[in-house]
């Protein structure tokens, strides 16, 4: 788990845009960061097997 400091730290607009760091608006996880779904890996994986993303589905092969 994130330290809350630094959760709330990044919801702050930051002085300069270069300066805005990616963070899980789940957990507060700012590593594994996937674009596209704006959750890190961890929530990813447990939103996408229990069906709550939509379009999202197990690969199998």
């Amino acid at each position: 788990m994130a330290k809350r400091a630094l959760i709330e730290k990044s919801k702050r607009k930051p002085k300069f845009k270069v300066r805005q760091h990616n963070r899980c608006p789940l957990c507060g996880r700012p590593r594994a960061f996937l674009r596209k779904f704006r959750m890190c890996r961890l929530c990813f994986r447990k939103l996408a097997s229990r069906g709550d993303l939509p379009g999202v589905t197990k690969s199998s092969w």
